[in-house]
């Protein structure tokens, strides 16, 4: 069971105050951007976004916490592995470094403060490992390390804190990760969170696809939430963790899992939207399947509301969360600036401002709607 928190009221905005530019280089081409592209200057509110199935959430990613760049791609888009390097051989091709999606291991050669007697070579060991501020726990480096040397850190937050956070009331939503297999701990968190809940807009909970027993699942939780539900609520299907920066084939289980819950007639109250494995090609699967922005009761007899929003049907799919696929695109630009500038506000860069909003917008434009462009 794992939390996590969203705060809107943190997040920049491209349009409006709050974004303060040093000099005007490639500020104006940043405007003209998002003039052509036909952002609106105004965007709709959550719920509203919800409903018409334009939501698009940025992950970050588990326990990310480098600070600079999440705000650098929240501005762009308005738990750990551990390892002691020294226990790795020198002549290790380092593949746990080649595989990291998130730049998050970095291994260096230095030379060793050990004694060398006369005409002996200079020892070397090697430094760094697991920038924990970086990793987001894929575990993709697990697999791949020759020797077995990197192993899983897990990392506890009491409830009870979380509860007293959520009553500073500056926090909109939070995100319960379940297993997809039992209730019980998911009945002790919630029990746990008590009337803390009552502060926020918002309540996801996140689950994987465990074939016929997943609604019977996501009913028993809803069950646990309800007496003490008086916000929105939102189902997050995890299709395929972690893997939206593979490939096309990636976004299939997510698609699946979508097609199976969409218009299931006993699925419970909320809103739903994909993740794992989300990418480029996610909202093209979604109009295959005829799930892009497919309201309740269209093109059938049957014009039932969507349950848990009477008198307002709304999207069967509202959104997507691009977590991995998201963070790489832009994170690109990103690690150019950093290995000219050092770790900057990109705002103070328009030119690599510029740069990542293109390649966010190639993403985004395709839920949102806005108009077409080109990187020209």
């Amino acid at each position: 069971m794992a939390l996590s928190f969203c705060n809107s009221k943190a997040t920049p905005h491209l349009q409006g105050v709050g974004v303060k530019f040093r000099g005007n280089r490639g500020v104006e081409s940043v405007k003209n951007l998002i003039k052509k592209v036909g952002i609106p200057p105004l965007v709709s509110s959550p719920p509203e976004s919800l409903r018409r199935g334009t939501w698009v959430k940025l992950i970050c990613g588990a326990s990310f916490e480098d600070v600079v760049d999440i705000r650098n791609l929240s501005l762009v888009y308005t738990l750990a592995g551990e390892f002691d390097p020294e226990d790795c051989p020198l002549d290790c091709s380092r593949p746990c470094e080649l595989v990291c999606p998130a730049n998050a291991i970095s291994i260096e050669e230095e030379q060793s403060d050990a004694q060398v007697s006369y005409g002996g070579s200079v020892p070397h060991k090697l430094k760094g490992g697991v920038i924990t501020e970086r990793c987001y726990g894929c575990g993709r480096c697990f697999p791949v390390c020759p020797y077995d040397r990197i192993r899983a850190a897990t990392y506890v937050r009491d409830a009870s804190t979380t509860s007293r956070l959520l009553k500073r009331n500056d926090v909109d939503a939070v995100e319960i990760h379940t297993n997809g297999r039992q209730t019980a701990r998911f009945e002790e968190l919630w029990d746990s969170l008590g009337d803390s809940m009552g502060y926020l807009k918002l309540v996801a909970v996140s689950l994987p696809y465990n074939g016929d027993s997943t609604l019977s699942l996501m009913n028993a939780l809803y069950t646990v939430m309800e007496p003490r539900l008086s916000l929105f609520n939102l189902w997050q299907l995890d299709g395929r963790p972690m893997s939206g920066d593979i490939g096309r084939g990636a976004t299939r289980e997510s698609i699946a899992f979508a097609v199976c819950l969409a218009t299931a007639r006993n699925r419970p109250p909320g809103f739903l939207q994909l993740a794992g494995g989300t990418n480029a090609h996610t909202v093209n699967g979604l109009k295959r399947e005829g799930l892009f922005r497919m309201y309740s009761g269209e093109n059938s007899k049957d014009k039932t509301m969507v349950p848990g929003l009477p008198n307002s049907p709304h999207a069967l799919i509202s959104g997507i969360a691009y977590g991995g696929y998201a963070r790489k695109i832009v994170g690109r630009v990103l690690n150019s600036m950093h290995s000219k500038h050092g770790p900057a506000l990109i705002e103070h860069h328009p030119e690599y401002l510029l740069e990542a909003l293109v390649e966010a917008l190639a993403l985004v434009r395709t839920v949102k709607g806005y108009d077409q462009f080109t990187s020209k």
